[in-house]
């Protein structure tokens, strides 16, 4: 894997090097080779080459981690990198460790502890990371946005989990959501959304990962809310939302 990870974002990755070996009992060797850059010597490098960088910068993020628990820093937004060039004041941002402070606000570890990790880089996690969800069994694959666009459109109703196979809640709902597809009397979709982010974002209202929506027969996609990913919890979304659609007359009974 190779990755942006560097010793100035903070304790966690203080001690990183630039190539790290796979672990003995399997997983990924992690290349990482901006592991003794600062963040001040990345955005000089942009400014000199004016490299394409995140939008977001512009906005007053310093970095991503879930989108709907990422603050600007400072939170009024009067730190930016606008033109290849800083707004405002940047120490907020080149200070050590300072560039993931606006990542999971609020959020918790199992353990209590503050989130600071997607799941990538967490302990285990690159071992799952060397293979795809749902290989297997009746949850059928949506190869591209296009292929989605389709499904959308065709006036049928189906299930789409917008998934990242790296993401740790997202291989603990595998399972269930196979069971869930097995059992299923509509079509159940799985569509890798890491890599299409922007056309989830529009499409399937996915902020974070997973997302399940079902797709009507009217050409409406419809977020599942819930955190309960089980298959009678699936089964009661989706009987729920049908049932709406054949009140309302969409659906001939």
């Amino acid at each position: 894997m190779i990755n942006g990870r560097t010793r100035w974002q903070g304790f966690e990755r203080a001690w990183i090097d630039v190539f790290e070996n796979a672990p003995i009992d399997g997983g990924l060797a992690k290349c990482n080779p901006l592991a003794y850059w600062t963040l001040e010597d990345a955005f000089d490098y942009i400014a000199k080459y004016e490299v394409t960088h995140h939008p977001p910068h512009a906005k007053g993020y310093p970095s991503h981690g879930y989108a709907k628990d990422t603050i600007p820093i400072p939170e009024d937004g009067s730190t930016r990198f606008v033109n290849f060039k800083f707004e405002g004041d940047s120490t907020p941002w080149l200070d050590y460790a300072s560039e993931r402070k606006g990542r999971f606000v609020g959020l918790a570890n199992k353990d209590g502890s503050t989130k600071t990790e997607c799941g990538i880089h967490v302990a285990g996690a690159e071992k799952t990371f060397d293979r795809d969800l749902w290989e297997e069994g009746s949850v059928k694959t949506v190869g591209s946005s296009d292929a989605a666009i389709e499904i959308i459109k065709s006036e049928k109703p189906a299930v789409i989990a917008v998934y990242a196979p790296w993401c740790q809640f997202c291989q603990k709902m595998e399972d269930d959501f196979t069971k869930f597809a097995d059992q299923a009397d509509i079509d159940v979709y799985e569509f890798r959304g890491d890599e299409e982010r922007e056309f989830v974002e529009a499409n399937l209202n996915t902020e974070s990962f997973p997302t399940i929506n079902i797709v009507k027969a009217d050409g409406s996609v419809v977020k599942y809310a819930s955190e309960d990913r089980s298959v009678g919890a699936n089964n009661a979304f989706v009987e729920k939302e049908l049932a709406l659609l054949y009140k309302i007359g969409f659906v001939d009974l």
